[in-house]
């Protein structure tokens, strides 16, 4: 298969079909539907046709807010994924947030593919003996409604799992190869190569510094956006946020493009450590990132 066949380099609306549907059972015909007909103006561009996200986890319930999904796939044709990052210490300040434009035929062929693959209500993925291993949601909308594929361990289960059937190692195995499919399709994306995702909207997560005494933030920086820390996101777990936009956004963001992740930011006469998060297109703050607790 050609992987690049149908992009394009302009976003197409595309019609959603069946929206008010009820999601489908694993046996419903309808399930493996297409979710679009025919181009038209009157699609909402920011509609989330696909998404691949991880929930869950041993994971600092701090990082849990700014994680991004694996993929996220627009009804205008876009498609969003984390690029590569290089491997040092401290990282950088801003995630590598791409995006690459799908033809509205490539993007009917992924949600067929999704469904093929197992992403459908009900489907049985089995429940691996591994304990705090995250899980691997994945959801697409069809003719048929929203269908969910909710799999624990994906990545981490081995085929020789004895809580898991044959069949459910060979459910595993379809919706990997799914996944890689993705993968592939945004690595070999070259008509025209993936962007970086300019964000309207930055969510900015912030929480006090703490000097470790290895120097890797370098000097404080002055925060060049509205006082941190912004209010409560997770008041019991000290987790606080506020979304930067407009010309206070890019402020801030061509100083995070200098910074790194360990970098100490001075405000309201106080040091703060920054993690950021730009929000996605049908995302508008922070409390978008609440659904990923």
């Amino acid at each position: 298969m050609n992987r690049n066949r149908g992009l394009l380099t302009a976003a197409v609306p595309l019609l959603l079909l069946g929206a008010c549907a009820q999601p489908g059972a694993a046996g419903d015909k309808t399930a493996g539907a297409p979710v679009v007909e025919s181009t038209t103006a009157s699609a909402d561009p920011k509609q989330v046709v696909l998404r691949v996200e991880y929930r869950g986890g041993f994971v600092p319930a701090e990082l849990i807010p700014s994680r991004l999904p694996r993929f996220t796939a627009y009804a205008d044709g876009r498609l969003l994924s984390e690029g590569p990052v290089p491997l040092i210490y401290p990282g950088k300040a801003l995630p590598n947030l791409q995006e690459v434009r799908l033809g509205p035929e490539r993007l009917r062929e992924l949600i067929a593919e999704a469904v093929a693959a197992g992403v459908k209500t009900g489907t049985d993925f089995g429940m691996p003996g591994i304990a705090d291993a995250p899980s691997t949601r994945i959801t697409v909308v069809t003719a048929g409604g929203e269908q969910v594929a909710d799999v624990m361990a994906l990545n981490e289960a081995r085929p020789d799992d004895g809580a898991l059937t044959k069949e459910q190692n060979a459910a595993r195995k379809r919706l990997t190869g799914f996944l890689d499919e993705l993968d592939a399709e945004f690595a070999g994306s070259t008509s025209p190569a993936p962007a970086q995702y300019r964000a309207e909207r930055v969510a900015v997560l912030a929480h006090p510094y703490v000097d470790t005494g290895d120097g890797a933030g370098g000097s404080p920086v002055r925060w060049p956006g509205p006082d941190l820390p912004g209010g409560y996101l997770n008041e019991q777990l000290k987790i606080n946020c506020l979304t930067v936009e407009g010309t206070a956004k890019d402020a801030v963001w061509a100083a995070a493009e200098k910074a790194n992740e360990r970098t100490p930011w001075e405000s309201a006469g106080k040091k703060w450590q920054v993690r950021f998060r730009p929000l996605l297109p049908e995302e508008t703050g922070c409390d978008s990132l609440l659904r990923q607790e």
